[in-house]
């Protein structure tokens, strides 16, 4: 499914960009919403953090979720675009693991609609992690015996050691990197010290110049209260044919349309959260763009044809800031063994 979402942007261009109502703005929850079928608990979330840095689930042996979405850090690579196994280059900047729990659907064209289904496209993908399919990634973790305790205890008895459970239990440590308690997070549940004055008049600017109209919500990602799998996609560029378009290449790539390949979608993206931005540069699909103030400047022309001062750009870069959160404190996890006989395998 799809929201089409121009119609209400233009509106809001129509008037200014200012229609963003002051008690819109809603802090992060605490927890992370999960899917019926899918509760979280602590067996599944430990499960699930192995199987997250475990490098087993490639063809060498070499790459695991976390290579390419850093829980030590910003949730990313901070690479243009990311490295798979034998060295190989993908086209597309890796969107940060951090309160993905709160879009409605995952990857950059919405591909995914769920944190669970997210999880079982990079193992069997040629560039990232090369397993022939998906029943030779799960081949290889049944391989291990150490790991049976564990799906086990998150899945109880019987043959529980599948690709959907594997996808479930990392969906659901997934769902425990969230990070509430923003500055913006206690200002907006009234603590009116917690934003200096500069990230105040940015987040009057953020919404005067129009960016909430794609950029709403607890994550600002616009996703808030859709159903799950329904993306919140917006055109990029909506305004075509400013400099910004060439220098950093931002029709090139097009986006949704590579899935659905429907012309509609041509250059249609899923909106990304703007939480913690100052640990994910590069930014937008393709990582072209190195530093914040840019991507202001970029998002301004190129999605509401506006030209910022350095003031107003700086203000906003100030609020953008204050979407930064504590991040939940992570240790690496004890892997099992890797049996003498699977080590083979490992090319």
């Amino acid at each position: 499914m799809r929201m089409r979402v121009i119609p209400y942007v233009l509106s809001l261009l129509a008037c200014g960009g200012t229609a963003f109502a002051a008690d819109a703005w809603q802090a992060l929850p605490e927890t992370a919403p999960a899917p019926a079928d899918n509760p979280t608990t602590a067996a599944k979330v430990e499960l699930g953090k192995m199987l997250y840095f475990d490098t087993r689930f490639s063809s060498t042996g070499t790459v695991s979720c976390f290579s390419c979405h850093n829980v030590m850090e910003g949730g990313d690579d901070h690479r243009p675009t990311s490295i798979g196994v034998h060295g190989q280059v993908g086209g597309r900047n890796a969107p940060t693991v951090w309160n993905a729990a709160f879009h409605s659907v995952q990857f950059w064209d919405g591909r995914a609609p769920s944190l669970e289904e997210q999880a079982k496209g990079p193992p069997a993908n040629p560039i990232e992690m090369g397993m022939a399919n998906l029943d030779a990634t799960i081949g290889r973790i049944r391989a291990i015996p150490g790991y049976q305790p564990y799906f086990k205890a998150a899945f109880g008895d019987g043959d529980v050691i599948t690709m959907d459970n594997a996808a479930k239990a990392i969906a659901a440590y997934e769902r425990t990197l969230i990070t509430p308690n923003s500055a913006y997070d206690r200002y907006v549940k009234g603590d009116k010290t917690a934003m200096s004055a500069q990230q105040i008049k940015g987040m009057e600017t953020f919404a005067a110049t129009g960016c909430t109209a794609c950029h709403s919500g607890p994550a600002f990602n616009g996703a808030a209260n859709l159903p799950q799998g329904t993306g919140f996609f917006m055109k990029f560029p909506t305004f075509p044919g400013s400099v910004y378009e060439t220098q950093y290449k931002l029709t090139e790539d097009l986006g949704r349309y590579t899935v659905t390949k429907n012309d509609a979608d041509k250059s249609m993206w899923r909106v990304p959260t703007l939480r913690n931005l100052n640990y994910t540069a590069p930014y937008f699909h393709n990582g072209l763009v190195k530093t914040l103030d840019e991507a202001v400047r970029v998002m301004a022309k190129t999605q509401l044809n506006k030209e910022l001062s350095p003031e107003q750009v700086a203000d906003i870069v100030a609020f953008l800031g204050a979407l930064d959160g504590p991040f939940p404190q992570q240790t690496m996890p004890r892997l099992p063994p890797t049996p003498g006989d699977l080590l083979i395998h490992l090319r």
